[in-house]
């Protein structure tokens, strides 16, 4: 690549839990001889997500290659963290020939994409696509509004009633910033399901979109990769809820970290997450425990009452098998002392 032309980046984003670290994982192992670079934004200071893609390090995409931001939103910390970061990456020797961003699940794109019209990077870099991930099985169920019925009722009952739910206006803004929606879990979705979500992911879409189906991350990087949008040059095409405004707010969410004993039993801790999940509306859990006899460390990933689990690497001695749990939910449903409770307890 010439020093002079534009840096293609690509953007990932997604509900939490929809499958963005996956994605992204599949890609690193199949980059087609593209030197990549990755960017992970974690909502909350425990980098599970940067930490599985670092181990999934290949000479085309080294170690050095993949930077965390944590604990708070990319599009809130432009000045701070994210130019000088892109700016880190683009000063590596060799230069990397593609970046891909992975959002926070709570992070709104469009804020994102203004930070490319930044003079300092504005002239090197360029949004090659955004592609916007969706959970079939959620979006079928109607998760992002819990009672449509209810709220559409109210709304004919009191004109002044025209806002929408957090989850909601997060899903709605990632598919009217996406070049293209992956639709991802169709197995867990069924047929009927993903023909489901696809119908209401394209009744949000503000324009015609592609919608694919994908199965554990794995997509031809043909699909997604050199879409060549500029998407920073086509802002008017992809509405917001938050138009107008300067800035956005993240008070809907909240993260609590959890440190957590040893456990004697995976599949016990996991259904401990489940019942949490289930009594405390919480949206997302993500993080290691240790357990008892076991050398390796015990990776634990829950969307809401989903949980699995798996043993992904040994301990490190420096880390003495200290386990931790980062638990997001709406900032109206956090209890920290019944999460502690349930967690550690």
């Amino acid at each position: 690549m010439s020093n002079l032309e534009k840096l293609p980046v690509t953007v990932i984003t997604g509900f939490l839990g929809s499958g963005k670290t996956t994605l992204i994982r599949n890609l690193m192992q199949n980059p087609q001889g593209k030197r990549l670079a990755v960017v992970v934004n974690e909502f909350g200071d425990v980098g599970v997500d940067g930490e599985i893609l670092k181990s999934c390090a290949i000479p085309d995409c080294p170690e050095e290659n993949i930077m965390e931001l944590a604990n708070g939103c990319i599009c809130c910390t432009v000045a701070d963290d994210f130019i000088p970061t892109i700016e880190a990456l683009m000063a590596l020797d060799p230069r990397p020939e593609h970046i891909v961003i992975e959002t926070s699940g709570l992070a709104l794109p469009k804020p994102l994409l203004k930070a490319f019209d930044w003079p300092d990077i504005r002239s090197k870099i360029t949004v090659d696509g955004v592609i916007a991930l969706a959970d079939a099985e959620a979006v079928a169920d109607g998760r992002f509004a819990p009672n449509v019925a209810a709220v559409d009722a109210q709304r004919e009952a009191d004109d002044s009633l025209d806002h929408e739910t957090p989850l909601s206006e997060v899903f709605e803004d990632q598919v009217s910033c996406a070049d293209i929606v992956l639709l991802t879990k169709p197995d867990l979705a069924g047929p009927e399901g993903v023909a489901k979500a696809k119908a209401m992911v394209l009744a949000e879409a503000p324009r015609a979109l592609p919608v694919v189906e994908v199965a554990e991350g794995v997509v031809d990087p043909r699909v997604i990769l050199g879409l060549e949008a500029a998407a920073e040059d086509d802002m008017d095409n992809r509405p917001s809820h938050h138009d107008g405004h300067d800035d956005h707010e993240h008070d809907d969410f909240e993260s609590v970290v959890i440190d957590v004993p040893e456990q004697d039993d995976p599949v016990a801790f996991a259904a401990k997450i489940e019942a949490l999940a289930k009594e405390q509306n919480i949206l997302r859990v993500k993080g290691y425990a240790a357990v008892k006899g076991k050398p390796m460390r015990l990776l634990v990933q829950a969307v809401g009452a989903r949980v699995r689990h798996q043993f992904d690497r040994p301990w490190k001695p420096e880390e003495g098998r200290q386990g931790r749990m980062v638990v997001i939910a709406e900032h109206d449903d956090v209890n920290e002392d019944a999460i502690r409770a349930a967690l550690v307890d």
